[in-house]
């Protein structure tokens, strides 16, 4: 079984992380670190039961809060915060990575899967596979401001996560992106579900991520 989550804190780099570190009782050599969207923080109840379960499956994970939300506890980034955001996701997948021996994932749910997106663009070496929860393809309801460009200069592999309800992309125009993309991709669709993916029902937590992480370790299968 996994340990409980730990408050985690950094302050050696330019960028400060905050989050919480779930230790695995029986590490598989692999981290995961995995982080927020616009509206929320480390502590919604979807990062904390991906924490749980994989952690409980073997991987070192840490959630963090973004470098905007540590700077205020609520509200949406402002257009000037994307830059230091990636920042603060690039130091604690440097950190992760200096703790295990093996593979390093990044990711975020919408705002944060995205901003991991662009980084991993531009620093391919950072990451060794994505975890995207519901990708913010475009503002409700102006599907031509697609969020893509790029796309093409992802070389990371990456399993995405979509809700069938979810106003910022549908799953048709989801796998017309995905196309753009010349790593390796895989969509999974979560039936009925909206952006948040969990809703109201904080119990759906733990039976998403326990199917998220089946998806997850088919993909990148461990070599």
């Amino acid at each position: 079984m996994a340990e409980e989550s730990t408050q985690f804190t950094d302050l050696s780099g330019a960028t400060p992380v905050r989050g919480y570190l779930h230790l695995p009782g029986e590490a598989n050599g692999d981290a995961v670190v995995f982080t927020h969207g616009a509206g929320g923080n480390s502590n919604s109840s979807l990062l904390k039961a991906l924490g749980d379960v994989f952690a409980a499956s073997g991987y070192l994970f840490l959630r963090c809060d973004l470098p905007f939300r540590q700077a205020r506890p609520a509200g949406p980034p402002r257009p000037g915060d994307a830059a230091r955001d990636r920042e603060g996701l690039k130091r604690a997948a440097e950190l992760m990575r200096s703790r295990v021996h093996g593979r390093v994932f990044l990711g975020g749910q919408s705002y944060g899967g995205r901003q991991a997106t662009m980084l991993v663009a531009d620093e391919p070496t950072l990451a060794d596979g994505l975890l995207l929860t519901s990708y913010p393809l475009h503002p409700p309801g102006k599907p031509e401001q697609v969020r893509t460009q790029h796309f093409p200069r992802l070389r990371t592999p990456a399993l995405f996560v979509e809700g069938s309800r979810d106003a910022f992309a549908s799953f048709a125009e989801m796998e017309a992106a995905l196309k753009l993309i010349p790593a390796r991709t895989t969509m999974l669709g979560i039936d009925r579900a909206g952006h948040d993916l969990v809703g109201r029902k904080a119990a759906m937590a733990e039976q998403l991520a326990r199917k998220i992480l089946d998806s997850f370790e088919n993909f990148f299968q461990r070599k």
